[in-house]
């Protein structure tokens, strides 16, 4: 039997089932990639971004669809990674917006409501491209709007949706000319198509109760090492505490409560790292300190918790790093970079990176990460240097959630951008605008150029590419291709004239040998002898090489 509403059960059922056949698709989005390289992410980063959402979700059967649309849309807000992530962060903010006062909701109200989400997903990207994961949030909408009427059901809403999603997703091809020559669809919008479909298999019940509840694990489990604390132990870091904490109206006004004011009772104990958020009546804090029971006490004036999380920071977990004892400085500004590879990450923190935030390519951080990050940076101006297009959206959202610094994003697309920008960050510098605007000039001065290995054979931009090639990258473009690696290097070089430019600079990836280094560097040398040369070992995955020509 179709159904002429949905309740709040009902709603988070689906957003389990849109997550269970994205993550099952997950890899196969994560290959529609234009360039032929093993780079692609966008699979995984909606895949977190969607687990983000389903984390904050109960088990409340008696929620109404406004308190779920109001958690899953905070869950994917701070657990957004990739442009792809927070555009469909921002797609499910606009839905809050208009359900947040639902108890239930039927098909024109959900259509009126997807109509919000697509206006805020247009909002949230500064020149909005057709041809991918937007355009298919709009046609779908506006065909699905254009079509029900007051006797339609949920069913009819998501059948129509769904419709007109299927034939915009094989419209980008058209749109965008990129995709046609590569013969890929926008993998955003396939994965969108993945998300109503798995939410429509709820609705016919396709997917049942158990799968969903067993299929996408939002636990976020370690494994604990308890014997690295043992009864001869001392409490070196402290307790992580995370908690959910509602609002409650005999405690205090939610509607009038300044989060100010949880802030300023975690500073008053002694917390650290502290991370603390409101979303309607929900506060959400994360906080380091050595006496969670005071500070769960405190929190505890203001309403009751729906969820709570301490471990002990000098236990072993599995997958992450003992935290470092940090003097507290509270610097005119700090200078947070995004990198990986051992290598890389050791530059930069040598050229002045107060902050690492683990990723790049293939491992984008979310919002939350970049919030933690600069809660930990300490200081009354941040810069930030996200090193991948990818990433720039997630790190502008942070910062505008964050109101302890000002945040500065120099939307610096690749570490060879970094590396000039770091060149020009130095301590000591009070006239913090002038400072980011010579490193946006210095940072725009540097060429970079990306060589990795080919996965399938390909046509981009009339270059042919056959699958194990190696291809350099720059802009957009691939310059040159080459059954070697170091070859590709050389031809790359030869063709953007390398007269105009006098340093070079080299990231040699994990994947390349000594061998194979002694030998390029011996190859610049003889071929372009002007050029000043410097080789890093950067360590990273990927690509073979980094090249920065300045």
């Amino acid at each position: 039997m179709e159904r002429k509403t949905i309740d709040g059960k009902c709603f988070a059922r689906m957003l389990h089932g849109g997550a269970i056949l994205l993550s099952e698709h997950m890899s196969e989005i994560n290959d529609l990639n234009v360039f032929p390289v093993p780079d692609g992410d966008t699979g995984t980063n909606m895949t977190k971004t969607l687990e983000g959402g389903l984390s904050e979700l109960g088990a409340d059967e008696n929620e109404t669809v406004g308190d779920v649309a109001g958690k899953f849309a905070h869950g994917v807000l701070l657990g957004a990674r990739g442009n792809s992530g927070v555009i469909l962060s921002q797609f499910f903010a606009g839905i809050n917006e208009a359900l947040s006062k639902c108890d239930k909701v039927d098909a024109k109200a959900l259509a009126d409501a997807y109509g919000s989400g697509v206006k805020r997903a247009y909002a949230s990207v500064q020149n909005p491209t057709e041809g991918t994961i937007l355009t298919v949030f709009r046609e779908s909408t506006e065909y699905a709007a254009a079509n029900i009427t007051d006797s339609s059901t949920i069913e009819d809403f998501f059948r129509l949706h769904i419709e007109r999603a299927k034939s915009s997703l094989a419209h980008t091809k058209e749109l965008l000319p990129v995709l046609a020559e590569a013969d890929v669809v926008d993998s955003g919008a396939a994965g969108y198509l993945y998300i109503i479909l798995g939410m429509y298999d709820v609705l016919t019940g396709k997917i049942s109760d158990a799968s969903y509840k067993d299929s996408v694990d939002t636990s976020k489990k370690t494994n604990v090492d308890i014997n690295t604390f043992t009864r001869d132990s001392k409490l070196e870091f402290g307790y992580c505490t995370e908690f959910l904490l509602r609002l409650t109206t005999d405690k205090t006004d939610p509607d009038k409560y300044d989060i100010n004011t949880m802030l300023d009772a975690l500073n008053s104990l002694g917390g650290e790292s502290i991370v603390a958020y409101k979303e309607g009546d929900i506060v959400k804090v994360h906080v380091h300190t050595f006496t969670p029971g005071e500070v769960l006490t405190a929190a505890q004036q203001f309403g009751e918790f729906l969820t709570i999380k301490i471990e002990n920071m000098s236990i072993g977990h599995s997958g992450e790093e003992k935290p470092k004892e940090r003097k507290k400085i509270n610097k005119k500004f700090s200078t947070l970079a995004v990198a990986s590879g051992d290598g890389i990450c050791a530059l930069f923190r040598e050229m002045g990176a107060d902050m690492i935030v683990a990723g790049g390519q293939t491992a984008n951080p979310s919002t939350e990460e970049f919030l933690e990050a600069f809660d930990a940076c300490e200081a009354e101006n941040i810069i930030v240097l996200p090193n991948n297009k990818n990433v720039v959206l997630a790190a502008k959202q942070a910062a505008e959630m964050y109101d302890k610094a000002k945040v500065y994003i120099i939307p610096t697309t690749s570490p060879m951008q970094c590396y000039g920008a770091l060149s020009v960050i130095t301590p000591g510098i009070t006239d913090i605008d002038a400072l980011v605007e010579s490193a946006e000039r210095a940072k725009d001065g540097v060429f970079g150029s990306e060589i990795t290995r080919a996965v399938r054979d390909a046509k981009i931009h009339g270059v042919e590419v056959k699958e194990g090639d190696y291809i350099a990258i720059a802009n957009g473009e691939i310059l040159a291709t080459s059954t070697d690696a170091n070859s590709a290097v050389i031809d790359m070089i030869g063709s953007v004239d390398a007269e105009d430019y006098e340093i070079l600079t080299v990231f040699a990836g994990k994947d390349v040998s000594e061998d194979m280094r002694v030998e390029l560097i011996e190859l610049i040398e003889e071929n372009y002898p002007d050029l000043e040369l410097t080789v890093y070992e950067g360590g990273q995955d990927v690509y073979h090489y980094m090249i920065a020509l300045e």
